[in-house]
């Protein structure tokens, strides 16, 4: 059978397949310490599940609009005004069956072939690969540690060109938890203001922030309104990721293409899953975001003290999310024990993490970044304690 090519340059998820493989060698028995997962794993909490039960019990459980409930809207709309200052109908908000969805759709209906759209690297797996699917260009803008993994002014503006049609931010981020400096918004609003390319604001981690304060590129300049798509969740802020519900808030133009594709897609988002969302969005849960929160900041000091402590690894400190992105690089000429040739890359040493010491993460060419990986402190601190233990033991074998 022959397939369509639009997928030859399309890869699958490596963050999945990491989760995937740790999950199968855990139900085999085996003691895995998983960092690949980018999900919470706190349970969601009651009063969003009780909204849930209660939809159930009233019946909700049938078709909705396919850009999701009105109330469910109008709260996200709500939002966005409170915390950004910004005012959004109903109608330029969509609803759709999370986050990864809702980016999906918008490059859908946004691209034509040979657009560019601007990603930062170390990037998040599916920007580039949703670009090529809706038939775009991904232009890679490359940073490091050594700039805390933001773009210079200079990197930016030398990415935009007249084939430019998007350029996504994604602070705080994933993979890194670096988040974008208030020089580095401007400038990405100095390079797009009056041109007609869209900021695509994916603010999935928003209330996952440690150091500073989150801002987007509407809470520096309201008057991009129509150059902006806010793309958020409740995911993240929720522990909800398997409720899958996403949303997308921008120009109506936009929405109106994005509902038109979803449409004649998956329609709407779970009927069930909109009105758990609107009870996240709309319940006093400020105390246990925030108990979440302090715990993944916890956990963030702890890990990245005790990666720099390992030699050869180095580590910058996260602003938000829950990831940290160490650098092994130092380490990839060394050789594992009865190995030949030296690890030589990323993808190597994660392997020989997983096969040997049982530690699941995932590597950073994955996001465009070789000589890097990604671990997830979304698990224990008795877990995290565990597998860094197994990687220094690791890094000590190398010959």
């Amino acid at each position: 059978m022959k397939l369509a090519q639009r997928l030859d340059g399309v890869k699958p998820s490596p963050t999945l397949a990491i989760t995937a493989k740790a999950n199968e060698l855990k139900a085999k028995g085996v003691d895995v310490v998983g960092f690949g997962a980018g999900e919470p794993d706190f349970d969601t909490p009651q009063a969003i599940k009780d909204a849930a039960v209660k939809a159930i019990g009233a019946g909700f459980t049938k078709y909705t609009p396919t850009g999701g409930i009105p109330k469910l809207r109008e709260a996200v709309a709500a939002r966005i005004q409170a915390e950004h200052g910004v005012a959004y109908k109903p109608s330029e908000v969509l609803v759709s069956c999370g986050g990864k969805h809702a980016l999906y759709n918008l490059f859908q209906a946004l691209l034509n072939p040979g657009d560019e759209v601007v990603i930062f690297t170390p990037y998040w797996v599916s920007y580039a690969d949703m670009v090529r699917l809706a038939e775009g260009t991904p232009v890679l803008v490359q940073t490091g540690p050594e700039s805390d993994f933001e773009p210079t002014p200079a990197q930016i503006q030398g990415a935009i060109t007249a084939r430019t049609k998007a350029v996504i931010v994604n602070s705080p981020s994933n993979p890194t938890g670096a988040m974008f400096s208030r020089r580095t918004l401007e400038t990405v609003i100095a390079a797009v203001k009056g041109k007609d390319i869209l900021v695509v604001s994916d603010d999935i981690y928003d209330k996952l922030v440690y150091k500073g304060k989150f801002e987007n590129v509407l809470d520096l300049d309201p008057s991009l309104r129509e150059q902006v798509a806010i793309v958020n969740g409740v995911s993240k802020t929720y522990a909800m990721t398997g409720w899958r519900i996403g949303w997308t808030a921008g120009p109506q133009a936009l929405v109106s293409a994005m509902q038109k594709l979803q449409d004649n897609s998956t329609s709407n988002a779970s009927s069930i899953a909109q009105h758990a969302a609107l009870a996240a969005l709309t319940l006093p849960l400020e105390a246990e975001i925030e108990k979440m929160r302090q715990t993944f900041d916890g956990r963030r000091k702890h890990i990245v003290q005790r990666l720099n402590a390992i030699p050869g690894v180095k580590c910058n400190e996260p602003s938000g999310a829950f990831y940290v992105f160490p650098d092994v690089r130092a380490l990839l000429a060394r050789k594992a024990p009865g190995q030949a040739e030296p690890l030589g890359n990323d993808e190597r040493f994660v392997a020989q993490l997983l096969e040997a010491h049982k530690v699941a993460a995932v590597p950073g060419s994955a996001f465009g970044a070789p000589g890097f990986m990604r671990l997830s402190f979304a698990t224990s601190m008795e877990q995290i304690d565990k597998g860094l233990d197994r990687l220094a033991e690791m890094v000590k074998s190398l010959g």
